[in-house]
């Protein structure tokens, strides 16, 4: 009986995404003036995109080609740069697989990216370069010292053209997925943990999501749902963010609430009311992001690509890091109305203290004005 021939990949890339918050908002219209090279709004190109719509579609602009070193010798990658108008900036990072790889090498090659330091090193250097050039086009420039990852291993063409089905039979995707390339192989319950998440829109096209990673086969070479994966990760990114950006202003508030209690300020006016309008600040700003960050992708059908993202939403967890968002808004709005009690209570004192010193002036100056005469 003839051997099984191994999985072939003819024509593949793996898309590294590494996405860096870097503004409190970013005007993609200035950005694009600003780029000197040629810029492109992304589009959804499948049949019946219009499912998913994007009001302020990201910009993307390339950013050129460099060596990257690997285990086996350095590779040429190219890099492109995604602007999001909520302040996230993704550098994309092709990496070509050579043709005729197995899936063996090819998840070899994705072990090492998944936690390559160089390709961190040069995306970090790439947006560095990313920041300058849009300088004039962003609000509250900053670089946060976290990023969220994501890699598509994307194929085009495999060797006998097998269906999605085949694939599933015939390739180990978890492995793949996890950069496992021992000989021990993966139990069953967790390989059907890390492929449970999967598409198909015909026989002949695949996709598998894991939460940090993803397997693409599109012999149409559309890029949508690495697009939709990468919005996803952007979207990630900036609750992250912000759930820690609420953590430091919830602790500054308990710190200075501890530290300002027994002060005798308090009996002249609240120690609160700088802390109480930087509080209001906050509520505003993280107001604003959280409609920035809803509206970057809007679903109006139920059709594949949407059901594609909305499943890659789930994957990422992204609804549980919502929802702590949500809950410490929660409370930063309980927290603001304890303290805005507090300055006007002491407006209160304020006024009646004014008010008894104006009656003890009058009384003292009729009582002036009796022993004068």
């Amino acid at each position: 009986m003839a051997a099984e021939s191994p999985l072939l990949f003819e024509k593949a890339h793996i898309l590294c995404y590494r996405t860096f918050d870097i503004a409190e908002e970013i005007n993609l219209e200035r950005a694009r003036r600003a780029v000197s090279e040629d810029t492109r709004r992304l589009k959804l190109s499948r049949e019946n995109g219009q499912y998913l719509q994007l009001p302020n579609p990201p910009l993307a602009y390339e950013l050129g080609r460099r060596a990257l070193a690997l285990r086996d010798g350095p590779v040429t990658v190219d890099a492109t740069a995604r602007l999001f108008d909520h302040g996230a900036a993704s550098i994309i990072l092709r990496v070509p697989v050579v043709p005729g790889t197995s899936l063996e090498q090819l998840t070899r090659v994705a072990d090492e990216l998944y936690d390559s330091q160089a390709l961190e090193d040069l995306a970090l250097d790439w947006v560095e370069g990313v920041r300058r050039t849009i300088a004039p086009a962003v609000q509250g420039a900053h670089l946060w010292d976290q990023n969220e990852s994501y890699t598509v291993i994307f194929a085009e063409s495999i060797r006998g053209n097998p269906t999605a089905e085949e694939l599933l039979e015939k390739a180990d995707l978890a492995r793949l997925l996890l950069g496992e390339n021992g000989e021990t192989p993966l139990s069953r319950r967790e390989s059907e943990a890390v492929t449970q998440v999967r598409f198909s829109y015909t026989v002949k096209d695949l996709v598998v999501i894991d939460w940090n990673s993803a397997f693409v086969y599109e012999p149409s070479g559309s890029g949508d749902i690495p697009d939709l994966l990468e919005i996803a990760n952007a979207q990630l990114l900036e609750f992250r963010y912000f759930d820690e950006k609420l953590d430091e202003h919830i602790a500054r508030i308990h710190d200075e609430v501890q530290a300002k209690r027994h002060g005798w300020t308090r009996l002249f006016r609240s120690p609160y009311r700088t802390l109480t309008r930087q509080t209001l600040g906050t509520l505003v700003d993280l107001n604003e992001f959280i409609e920035r960050v809803d509206n970057s992708l809007k679903i109006i059908g139920d059709f594949y690509l949407a059901k594609v993202y909305e499943a890659a939403v789930r994957r990422m967890r992204i609804p549980a890091w919502q929802g702590s968002v949500t809950r410490k808004q929660q409370l930063l709005a309980q927290t603001y109305g304890l303290l805005k009690g507090d300055v006007d209570i002491d407006r209160s004192h304020t006024l009646e203290a004014v008010i008894v010193l104006l009656i003890v002036l009058e009384i003292f100056f009729a009582f002036f004005n009796v022993f004068a005469h």
